[in-house]
Parts: C-alpha cells; sequence; structure tokens
C-alpha cells in the first residue's frame, strides 16, 4: 500500500519539480518514480549503509535522503547534485514520511485496537473504522495487561509479539515503558483456567528465557469490539486488587477475585466505618502474629477444628482455646459462619486500607 502511496504523491509533485524523483525501499528497488519506467529497478549502487545516513547522499548523479518511521526503510531521490536537488530530497522526505505516518496511524489496525481499550475513541467511530479496516468486530476477544515488574535491557514487547505472531487476531500493545496489553481472539468455548494457562506461559517464557519478571491481569472474555475497552480496565483492576490483596500471585484474573473485588471499590471512609463496627470490643491491632496466622489456617481448612489443629501441629484443646480467646478479644467466633464471614471481610477491609492502593 506504500508504493501506491508514494507514487501517489510523486506524480501529483512531478510538475512542481522539473526533475526525475522518486523513491526506493531498504532493499534498494526503485517503488515510485515520475518517470514510471524505472519502477522496479534495483539501484545496487545503494544500501543498508547509506540508507543508514541521516543527511543527504549523492550517488551516480542522484542525491538522495533517507526517510522512515522507526528508521531509514525508504529514501527519496532527486536527479542532481546541486543545491536545489538537496532542497528538493529533504522536502520530498519530510513530506512523504508525515504522510507516511498519517497512513499508517489511519489504518493500522493496532492502532486501532489501542484507541478503543483506551476509549480515545468515540463509541460511534468505532464500527465505522472497525468496517474501513476490514476489521472483525464481532469474535470473542479477551484483554491481558503484562506488567512488568523487573525491567531489563530485554524488550519484552518484542518477546510478546514474537510469541503471538498472528496480527490478524493477535494484538500486542505498549501502553507504557512497563505496561503491554495483549489483545487476542479465543474461541467461544474457551474457559478461565485456559487463559490463566496462557499467561502463565507469557510469564514463564520471560522469567526463564529473559530474566524478566512480570505479573499479569486478565480481563473478561467479551464479544463485539467496544467491549474491548471494558475487559481491559477489567485486567487493571485485577493487578491492582492482586497487588493489595494476594502479592505473592503472578496471574490474577478479574473473574476469580470474589470478595477483593467488592472491597476495592468501596470507599475508604465506609471501610474505616465498618472496622469500627465489627471490633467494637477491642480493636484488630490487639491480635498477635501468632493468632492471625491461626485465623489464616483456619479459613484455609474451612472452618474445620480437626483439619486446622493437624495442620498447625497443635492438640485441638490448643486450638479451642485460641479461638475462645480470639472471641473474647473482638466478640467474633470464628467457628460460627457468619461470624467467620464478617471476620473475613474485615481483614481484607484492614489489608486494603493499609495498601491504600492508586484506582485507576
Amino acid at each position: 500500500m506504500s508504493n501506491r502511496l508514494f507514487q501517489g504523491i510523486i506524480h501529483q509533485m512531478k510538475d512542481a519539480i522539473d526533475r526525475t524523483i522518486g523513491v526506493i525501499d531498504e532493499t534498494s528497488v526503485v517503488i515510485a518514480c515520475s518517470e514510471l519506467g524505472k519502477i522496479g529497478e534495483v539501484n545496487e549502487s545503494v544500501n543498508s549503509e547509506t540508507l543508514s545516513s541521516s543527511v543527504p547522499f549523492v550517488i551516480n548523479g542522484y542525491t538522495y535522503k533517507s526517510f522512515g518511521n522507526s528508521k531509514s526503510e525508504y529514501a527519496v531521490f532527486v536527479s542532481g547534485n546541486d543545491d536545489y536537488a538537496q532542497r528538493y530530497a529533504q522536502l520530498l522526505s519530510i513530506s512523504l514520511s508525515s504522510i507516511k505516518q498519517y497512513y499508517d496511524e489511519k489504518f493500522d489496525r493496532s492502532n486501532f485496537i489501542k484507541n478503543v481499550i483506551l476509549d480515545n475513541i468515540l463509541p460511534g467511530d468505532i464500527y465505522l473504522k472497525a468496517r474501513e479496516l476490514h476489521f472483525n468486530s464481532e469474535v470473542t476477544r479477551v484483554c491481558f495487561l503484562i506488567k512488568i515488574t523487573a525491567k531489563t535491557e530485554v524488550s519484552a514487547y518484542d518477546i510478546i509479539q514474537n510469541l503471538f505472531p498472528d496480527k490478524t487476531k493477535d494484538f500486542v500493545i505498549n501502553i507504557n515503558e512497563l505496561e503491554i496489553a495483549l489483545v487476542k481472539e479465543i474461541k467461544p468455548i474457551i474457559e478461565s483456567k485456559d487463559l490463566e494457562k496462557l499467561a502463565s506461559s507469557i510469564v514463564d517464557t520471560l522469567s526463564s528465557e529473559f530474566y524478566t519478571h512480570c505479573v499479569v491481569g486478565i480481563g473478561t472474555i467479551v464479544t463485539g469490539i467496544k467491549d474491548l475497552a471494558k475487559s481491559f480496565k477489567e485486567a487493571q483492576v485485577a493487578l491492582e486488587v492482586g497487588k493489595v490483596f494476594d502479592t505473592e500471585r503472578t496471574i490474577v484474573s478479574y473473574d476469580n477475585l470474589g470478595i477483593a473485588r467488592l472491597v476495592y471499590q468501596l470507599p475508604t471512609t465506609l471501610c474505616e466505618m465498618f472496622l469500627r463496627e465489627v471490633f467494637k470490643k477491642g480493636s484488630i491491632e490487639s491480635l498477635d502474629q501468632e493468632t492471625l496466622f491461626t485465623i489464616q489456617k483456619f479459613f484455609e481448612n474451612n472452618l474445620n477444628v480437626s483439619e486446622t489443629s493437624r495442620k498447625l501441629f497443635v492438640h485441638r484443646n490448643t486450638l479451642v482455646y485460641r479461638l475462645e480467646k480470639i472471641k473474647k478479644l473482638t466478640g467474633l467466633d470464628l467457628r460460627e459462619f457468619e461470624d467467620a464471614i464478617v471476620f473475613k471481610v474485615a481483614l481484607m477491609v484492614k489489608k486494603y486500607l493499609t495498601a491504600t492502593p492508586t484506582k485507576y
């Protein structure tokens, strides 16, 4: 498509510039020219080394000037080696570079997806743009957010792009220096555990092969392109909630946040009020680390006294004594299901207030 774009511009400029003008690509092939017969010719005197020059250069009576969005992918040429030829070459390179950048941004699908997930495009324009790009809007997709926690010299963006090379179905997008979004097309029957396996493979590849540590947030599965922004925001929330309530996990799925998601969305003033009401008899700070560890194990073993005492290597009566002590301090009997739920939520609320996360 760039060839046709360049040829159109060259054709419009050939009358204004009364000289032979054109464009060669990085393989030194003429891809656009005011003299149509030259298109397709290979200029062997121009190579990758000369193309990398940032200033105009002259070869065989033609003045060249390289251009490209990220590297010297192309060069314009103008017949002659005088000052005018140099000025024409510089003007053409600036014009063609700007036009190509605009064209790429307008028609690039990855840029379109980035605008969708970041809410940088009006909802009414999404489907119009999708049709313009021949983009399949009604397929099942999900957003992953990969956050680099230990930065290295290796480009995590390039690695993830290599892991998902199908650019018609999967889109890898740089959000900022430490965050990369993966918008992946999936089958409608896929399950949450399969998405977590995929996320695990990303974490393992980055850490084991490239010594780059990361965490991955997974949004919900959506059908319809306009809901991709929702899936992306959920992946963001998953990472934030995981940072507060489960710092050991490297993969956090929005679907599996449970009560933590609810607590995260509560105003801090309401959380503080809740803690005061729950612990009327005594503050949660009155519980020592051993007692808190006992409570954690009791919850992990589904409020089963016998199983918890076995895991803690203590006598059953010792555990009962500790539970009675907790009841005396807080007024909550953890052997009672309702009290256990209140205490569990209270611990999470306390953790949330301590962490004071920055919300998106």
